[in-house]
């Protein structure tokens, strides 16, 4: 049983009482409004090519973004203040005076959100669960896509269904992918008997070619249960003829397990205890979980794929901007 599976009683019955005490409770089911409100908190970030060097999109972090395409405008004369990159030399050596090509950027490009919320994400020992960290990263992806100008799409996965969106560019497809999300979201229950389905992840990113063929930015949010082998062949084949940005949601405590009493955890099916005042127990955690990030960061590094994390300890936005923003407010 690896850590990835790993669900505490003590969390789940905490989760589930929560959820009891009122369906309100953000932090562990995420509700419709609270996606729409995110659209005021939008800013400060960016999936656009230029970035700021703290920003892990920073072509200084051997990171890279297509953008959105560039259409050729016109061939004129070098002025000072041009990029030295877009000098045509061929024009420049027939005509022995200084030409540089101009471009144009497209308007809009797509940009698909892949979102998971199968029951392995109903997971949080800190301020919130990993499925509503996905849900708000997504919120606030689609709307800062939206205001920019782009196509938004999405595909919302659960263990059992997929919600396919179209990339549109309009506030109406921005509120049924956030209306996809919820519905999920609010499915997702401590005493869940939905069996936890590993390869939904490969079946999902097996249909994004079909949605998104070429040059548009493929987000993929996930704790990536389940990922492998074929998921490093499916990237490679999205990775192809798009961008990949990969937000991992996560939890501290498999990234650095505290001391405390003996618990019980399962995968759903399985039951077993461990001692977490044992420091070689806590140890093994944490590089269990280490070699999973690295496993992932490996498999997407091909493609200049940056892995960002998200902890469920801490606001999505301000961890977002301090990725790859301007920094948190």
């Amino acid at each position: 049983m690896t850590g990835r599976n790993l669900v505490t009683r003590r969390d789940t019955a905490r989760a589930a009482a929560r959820q009891r005490e009122g369906a309100d409770d953000e932090r562990v089911t995420v509700g419709l409004h609270r996606l729409l409100r995110l659209r005021h908190q939008a800013t400060g970030y960016s999936f656009l090519p230029r970035q700021p060097v703290s920003s892990l999109l920073s072509g200084r972090r051997a990171s890279r973004l297509r953008g959105r395409g560039l259409n050729f405008e016109e061939l004129r004369r070098y002025l000072p203040g041009d990029d030295v990159r877009t000098i045509d030399w061929r024009v420049t050596a027939r005509t022995r005076k200084t030409h540089v090509r101009v471009f144009t950027e497209e308007r809009d490009r797509a940009v698909l959100f892949v979102v998971d919320q199968r029951i392995h994400m109903f997971f949080g020992s800190r301020d919130r669960m990993k499925s509503v960290v996905a849900a708000e990263a997504a919120a606030l992806g689609a709307w800062r896509a939206l205001d920019s100008g782009d196509r938004v799409g999405a595909i919302v996965f659960n263990d059992e269904r997929t919600t396919e969106v179209r990339p549109r560019r309009s506030r109406m497809t921005v509120l049924r992918i956030l209306g996809a999300v919820a519905r999920m979201n609010g499915e997702l229950a401590a005493d869940s008997t939905v069996t936890p389905a590993p390869g939904r992840l490969n079946e999902v990113l097996a249909v994004v070619p079909r949605l998104a063929p070429h040059d548009a930015l493929i987000v993929v949010v996930s704790d990536f249960q389940g990922a492998d082998e074929e998921t490093a062949r499916l990237a490679t084949a999205i990775a192809a003829h798009n961008d990949l940005l990969a937000f991992h949601a996560f939890d501290p405590l498999r990234e650095a397990p505290v001391p405390g009493p003996r618990m019980t955890v399962t995968d759903g099916r399985r039951q077993l205890e461990l001692d977490l005042a044992d420091g070689k127990l806590r140890e093994r955690i944490a590089e269990d979980y280490r070699r999973e990030i690295e496993g992932l960061r490996r498999a997407l590094r091909p493609f200049s794929a940056p892995v960002i994390p998200l902890s469920t300890d801490g606001e999505v936005v301000d961890q977002i901007r301090r990725r790859i923003g301007t920094g948190g407010r």
